[in-house]
């Protein structure tokens, strides 16, 4: 069919572009969209020490480069398109863009991904990019000798603290209960650490400032009490890295694909939802373990599937 991919994949985070590289070497025609940079949430890692074979040191931009690398050796297109619309009953699916464009394909592959959960608080959103930061990487360079806030309780709170204690004079981690979600081995090496302090049984209330960030409004779970906390004077500011979770980005695909209570997309091993011809793949979708290693191995089975999918049913 002219004009018709055999493929469409919406995210080029690993999950994306392991399908894509599946798909476009399985010689089906492929295309990924992807409405800002390529690599999802790895493209903010530092370090990725536990992908499988990944060389030293290696980080998350250059392990996404390799992939997009790969995918157009393979023949996938990559294009930059905010998707806005799908059409996915029917047995050839039709995806707009924001761009304005109209795409149509065989078979999708979800891998739309997660995103950052917000704290919601005040001041919250006007002082993002002004002192409250989701990424450690990116942004701890600019509190070098700062005082820096890091929320949260899980493995990336805690593994991002340590990473902020190479760079700013004193970490405090701020977390709403006493006990911490992340593995023992990690909790410990931050407690050895003589930069990092604990704030516990305590949320961030408010952030205020003066197109600055500048002080923080903390309360007390336990007490219910408040306090304010200001920037060191000759500092004139401070950095807030909330890290507490994530929210798949799946809101275009409600009351279309099935999902449960958190909107993460159900599927079944095979990465097929409950649409025919529709997989989805990586972190938006419901599974025990969110990292690289899981999400390429959904993209992978995603794209053999289509492919299964797309021969069974259009006879090629």
């Amino acid at each position: 069919m002219e004009n018709v991919y055999d493929i469409a994949i919406i995210g080029a985070g690993p999950a994306g572009l392991a399908a894509g590289l599946y798909g476009a070497r399985a010689k089906m025609k492929t295309v990924i969209f992807e409405k800002s940079k390529n690599g999802g949430q790895i493209v903010i890692t530092h370090e990725v020490a536990n992908y499988p074979g990944s060389v030293e040191n290696a980080s998350g931009p250059s392990l996404v480069a390799r992939m997009v690398q790969q995918c157009k050796e393979f023949g996938a297109e990559i294009k930059r398109d905010d998707i806005v619309e799908v059409q996915l009953e029917g047995d050839i699916k039709v995806i707009k863009g924001q761009s304005g464009e109209e795409y149509r394909a065989k078979a999708v592959v979800v891998a739309a991904g997660a995103s950052p959960r917000k704290i919601g608080c005040p001041g919250e959103k006007e002082f993002t990019g002004k002192g409250v930061s989701y990424c450690a990487t990116c942004d701890a360079d600019f509190f070098e000798d700062f005082e820096v806030f890091v929320v949260g309780g899980g493995d990336s709170a805690i593994e991002e603290a340590m990473y902020l204690t190479k760079f700013a004079r004193k970490v405090t981690i701020v977390h709403r209960r006493q006990g911490f979600r992340c593995a023992k081995s990690i909790e410990e090496k931050a407690k050895a650490n003589p930069k990092i302090e604990f704030l516990l049984d305590t949320v961030v209330e408010e952030i205020k400032g003066d197109g600055i960030l500048e002080s923080v409004v903390f309360k007390n779970v336990v007490t219910g009490e408040t306090f304010e906390y200001h920037a060191d004077e000759e500092d004139g500011t401070m950095g807030v890295f909330v890290f507490i979770g994530v929210v798949a980005q799946t809101d275009l695909y409600k009351g279309i694909i099935d999902m449960n209570e958190q909107n993460y997309i159900i599927t079944d091993d095979c990465m097929r939802t409950n649409i025919p011809g529709v997989f989805a793949a990586g972190d938006c979708r419901v599974k025990p373990l969110r990292q690289v290693v899981t999400a390429t191995a959904d993209g992978a089975i995603a794209a053999v599937m289509a492919e299964k999918y797309i021969n069974e049913k259009f006879g090629e």
